[in-house]
């Protein structure tokens, strides 16, 4: 008998096997509708797989409660963690299209790819704005095959679970969707609130754009499919809000200190970009009218060079706003510890959480 996969492996397994069906079904589509396919299932390679990893482990946290085996993954669960996955790379293709950010995991990002496809097809008409609008129309794309691959799970699982695992995910979509909205806001919005509120803000941004819908709903998706209590459901949503934001507080400190060879995205991009990080509300906070008017000013700037990004990321440092979040990030950590320490959950999961934790928080990329 062939030894199972590995979880994360019949993930992977399941995505190769619905991106070719369909590619089977773009084929008599034409050309158009083949090459829309494949920038979709090139959104989908490499990454960390995440959502996928906590999505299966929140599953397993309720299941090993109920045998001292650890089971294998159901075919309902690797299809539903398998959807996460497409959606997150939907997510991607909005974000990259909304920051007019070039690369994604040091590869063309989607509109941009559709772009050079348009270019090199030698069709007529404006290619970036073909890019454009492609990427709208596959990001909807990615959040249907999502949808799909969902249902095709929660077709396998009995009904009470089925129903509310299907709740989450709606929750999840939703959340992150207003969430993305609030961070696009943010880079306007800030002037009208008072300074000291700033940090605050951001946090609620960190929490519905990322942390909700890369962790804690992941985690719950899966303990719901397996059947979870309000307890168990409880105990895994505090965990994994606090890792979540962790995980979110470590991205931003990337987007300005990351490194282009690991990241894959340019140093200091967020920079460009104008976020509205909890590092800049705290370097903000730290800097005279006159400093922060002149931060103000660079932010958001798609020209900043590597001398002016450098300035940004000394000022940052020198405020104490790198210690303070990295200081934040550690308490998150903290707070999720003690919330997986009190949760009636698998053992072998619970180890799982923990390095789970510790990757998404102490990571370099």
């Amino acid at each position: 008998m062939e030894p199972s996969p590995e979880p994360i492996e019949a993930v992977s397994q399941r995505l190769d096997n619905f991106i070719s069906d369909q590619l089977s079904f773009a084929l008599p589509l034409g050309p158009e509708a083949v090459a829309l396919t494949r920038v979709g299932a090139a959104s989908l390679r490499g990454g960390k797989r995440l959502r996928a990893r906590f999505c299966l482990t929140g599953w397993r946290a309720v299941e090993e409660t109920r045998s001292d085996a650890s089971p294998a993954p159901s075919e309902a669960i690797v299809a539903v963690a398998a959807s996460l996955e497409v959606f997150h790379a939907a997510a991607l293709v909005h974000d990259d299209l909304i920051d007019s950010s070039d690369t994604r995991r040091g590869q063309p990002a989607a509109h941009r790819a559709l772009q050079n496809a348009h270019v090199s097809s030698g069709w007529s008409g404006d290619a970036e704005a073909f890019g454009r609008s492609g990427a709208v129309l596959l990001g909807d794309l990615l959040v249907a095959w999502s949808d799909d691959l969902f249902e095709d799970g929660l077709a396998l699982a009995p009904a009470g679970p089925a129903a509310a695992t299907r709740r989450h995910y709606a929750r999840m979509r939703r959340d992150v969707t207003v969430g993305q909205f609030l961070d696009v806001a943010e880079e306007s919005a800030y002037s009208a609130y008072a300074d000291d509120t700033h940090a605050e803000r951001a946090l609620r941004v960190a929490s519905y754009k990322s942390a909700r819908y890369s962790i804690q709903q992941p985690l719950q998706i899966g303990a719901a499919l397996a059947g979870a209590d309000a307890a168990q459901l409880d105990a895994l949503e505090r965990f994994g809000h606090d890792v979540g934001m962790a995980f979110q507080l470590r991205d931003d400190v990337l987007g300005v200190f990351g490194d282009t060879a690991v990241t894959g995205k340019p140093s200091g991009d967020d920079l460009r970009e104008g976020k509205r990080t909890v590092l800049v509300a705290y370097a903000r906070e730290a800097l005279s009218p006159a400093a922060r008017r002149e931060l103000d000013g660079l932010l958001g700037d798609r020209t900043l060079d590597a001398a002016q990004i450098g300035h940004l990321q000394r000022t940052i440092v020198d405020t104490g706003a790198l210690a303070r979040t990295e200081d934040l990030i550690a308490d998150f950590a903290r707070r999720a510890d003690a919330a997986l320490d009190a949760a009636h959950v698998g053992e072998t999961a619970r180890s799982e959480l923990r390095a789970l934790s510790r990757a998404a928080t102490q990571r370099t990329a």
